[in-house]
């Protein structure tokens, strides 16, 4: 079968579509047959060396699979022709993988695979922060920083889901049609004085702000956060970890609250199962994954570069296989 295969922590470069042997599903495996694979940060961050799941080259990376199952041990809930996704976690940017059972979800009624894999991580952990962590209620309001990417897409589809009202928040010009299109009520672009813009649309603040980004907005996204709000770190996409003023914490009783999905399902791990569950019927009541772009699969490096330099508005996905 066809793979991309990291022959050494180079980022992109360091990938290379070649020919591999095909897998064989070890007992209690099931074999699937690869249509879409999503593209994320953490597929970027494996291929520099910087994940911190360290996986010894050559290996083929790719997180998000949709696809068809091929073959399926007996007593798996799962059968041939089935279609499904895959957690993934390596092995996504092939033709076919074999995982455990555990690894699988059912592709959600009514969506093609490019929108299966699109859901992947992104809607998991929008779900997992917005729901799980921050609590968040109808009619609250959320704020998405970072909203032009995929987890920030993925936010603001959720959140209206949820019944809140959503302001994206972004630094990349020409996305407000995307990001109005997912459903944010409000677009605040990241410039000098945005804080105080952010404020003419809700002048209170907001009750619960993402945060995928990290990096120097922290400082000023903190102080937009409402009394009684949560402030839910997600990532640091844009590179800087940044510190907490506790002050501002303490005397405007904000609560700072960790969403790392992760580490979450390594200690929690019947929750993915749960949260599909409710993506599901989100997706039945009208919410559809964006696929923003798509690229082949020779053109991987080409993908993870794009993401890597700011390139992609939305989420991008890798189509494998008609």
């Amino acid at each position: 079968m066809k793979a991309q295969v990291l022959t050494a922590e180079t980022g992109p470069a360091g990938l290379e579509l070649t020919d591999v042997p095909d897998p064989q599903a070890a007992a209690g495996q099931v074999l699937v047959d690869i249509k879409s694979c999503g593209i994320c940060f953490p597929d970027l961050l494996m291929s520099q060396g910087k994940y911190q799941l360290k996986v010894p080259t050559p290996f083929t990376p790719g997180t998000e699979v949709a696809g068809v199952v091929r073959e399926a041990p007996e007593g798996s809930p799962f059968q041939a022709g089935d279609k499904v996704l895959v957690a993934s976690v390596v092995g996504g940017f092939a033709e076919q993988i074999a995982v455990a059972p555990e690894q699988l979800l059912p592709l959600p009624e009514g969506l093609g695979f490019d929108e299966g894999a699109a859901m992947g991580i992104n809607y998991q952990t929008a779900l997992f922060a917005l729901k799980v962590r921050a609590q968040t209620a109808p009619g609250e309001v959320v704020g998405v920083l970072g909203a032009a990417g995929g987890v920030g897409t993925a936010s603001i589809m959720v959140a209206k889901a949820m019944g809140a009202k959503v302001i994206a928040i972004v630094h990349r010009k020409g996305a407000e049609e995307l990001l109005r299109g997912a459903g944010a009520d409000e677009v605040v672009q990241l410039e000098d004085g945005w804080g105080a813009k952010l404020r003419e649309v809700a002048p209170e603040g907001v009750d619960v702000m993402i945060d995928p980004s990290g990096g120097d907005v922290f400082d000023e996204a903190l102080r937009q956060v409402a009394p009684d709000g949560r402030y839910v770190v997600v990532g640091f996409a844009a590179g800087g970890i940044p510190s907490v003023k506790l002050n501002r914490v303490l005397f405007r009783n904000i609560a700072v609250v960790g969403a790392a999905w992760g580490e979450y399902v390594r200690t929690h791990p019947g929750v993915p199962e749960l949260l599909h569950d409710e993506l599901a019927e989100m997706i039945a009541d009208g919410l559809r994954p964006q696929v923003n772009v798509t690229y082949s699969l020779e053109e991987l490096p080409k993908a993870l570069t794009d993401l890597a330099e700011g390139r992609i508005l939305g989420k991008a996905v890798v189509k494998i296989a008609d």
